[in-house]
């Protein structure tokens, strides 16, 4: 999460809902159109699979309330509307509980193209489509667990596996090679390399992921390709504590990046 943030969260109505204005359904109508143009072709079927489900559209910004009730319906998961800050703990228990915490506030247009803090478009245009899917919302939760199983010491290990999966995750299917990270599908620039020749991709290895840093600011340099959404689940088998025990012997890969800001 970044350490600071120049927007504010928004505070629900007595009924639950948020505020947005006709400038923030502008800025969601833009982004959604232009995304969904896009991404057919270049992102797992499941997560347009999601978008239907959710009966997410270009003609109102969505509310977290009704989001988190379709979720509920469909996988027992659920959204819950947070600060754009929240601590580790709050992070992995929201997880833990099968919810995913959405920040509720919008970008502005002048950030219609990028912005560092997560904001609605991405929590729920890019995270919630694949909350629709039964094996990855088990990831999510048994993540969830099993962050809250470790000790402090281990949480940048552990973002670094939620990085390289929930948000720049890549999988295989018959047609090829799709996206299905939040900061893929909700990114048109990190939509574009990493559909592209150019992308990096290497085989979904636990230890692997735990030694490669990343930067939260460029476009990624390498992303790691499941071949299923059950092999995501059933990486939670694995002895979380002693892998990044040994990643940590092992020390960092060398980062494919100018080191600054790396995580």
């Amino acid at each position: 999460m970044p350490k600071d943030t120049t927007y504010a969260s928004l505070q629900p109505d007595a009924k639950g809902y948020f505020p947005y204005s006709d400038a923030d359904d502008a800025v969601w109508g833009t982004l959604f159109t232009r995304q969904m143009d896009f991404l057919p072709g270049k992102v797992a079927p499941e997560y347009l699979a999601g978008v239907r489900k959710l009966e997410l559209n270009a003609d109102k910004t969505p509310q977290v309330k009704d989001i988190d009730a379709k979720l509920h319906r469909l996988t027992g998961a659920g959204a819950e509307g947070v600060p754009a800050i929240i601590p580790p703990s709050q992070f992995y228990a929201l997880l833990s509980q099968r919810k995913f915490p959405v920040a509720t506030f919008l970008r502005r247009p002048e950030h219609m193209d990028y912005i560092e803090e997560p904001d609605l478009f991405h929590e729920v245009f890019g995270h919630c489509p694949m909350l629709t899917n039964d094996a990855y919302c088990d990831f999510i939760e048994g993540f969830g667990k099993r962050a809250q199983s470790l000790r402090k010491g281990y949480s940048w290990h552990m973002f670094r596996l939620f990085w390289f999966t929930v948000e720049f995750g890549m999988i295989r299917t018959a047609e090829g090679l799709r996206a299905y990270g939040a900061g893929i599908v909700s990114s048109p620039a990190e939509a574009a390399h990493a559909t592209s020749t150019d992308a990096k991709m290497q085989e979904f290895d636990l230890l692997t992921v735990f030694r490669t840093p990343y930067r939260i600011d460029i476009v990624q340099p390498t992303y790691f390709v499941i071949n299923s959404f059950d092999q995501l689940a059933d990486t939670l088998n694995a002895d979380f504590g002693s892998l990044i025990d040994k990643a940590k012997t092992m020390g960092d890969l060398p980062a494919l990046f100018d080191a600054k800001q790396a995580s």
